[in-house]
């Protein structure tokens, strides 16, 4: 679980846009910027090279 006070602060490090929890996967999403950044053991790892691209629409 992800703060709400930290949440409201996060943005993507490329687009500077505010980020998506996605606790099931437990991801910050940047729609932005099209990538999921992961969150290990509690840490959001916002760095481009760990982030994984999302999937484009068909």
């Amino acid at each position: 679980m992800i703060d709400a006070w930290l949440l409201e602060r996060l943005v993507c490090p490329v687009t500077r846009q505010p980020l998506v929890y996605d606790e099931p996967a437990q991801e910050l999403v940047s729609a932005a910027g099209g990538v999921a950044y992961p969150i290990r053991d509690g840490v959001p790892v916002l760095l481009i090279e760990e982030a994984r691209p999302l999937a484009s629409p068909a």
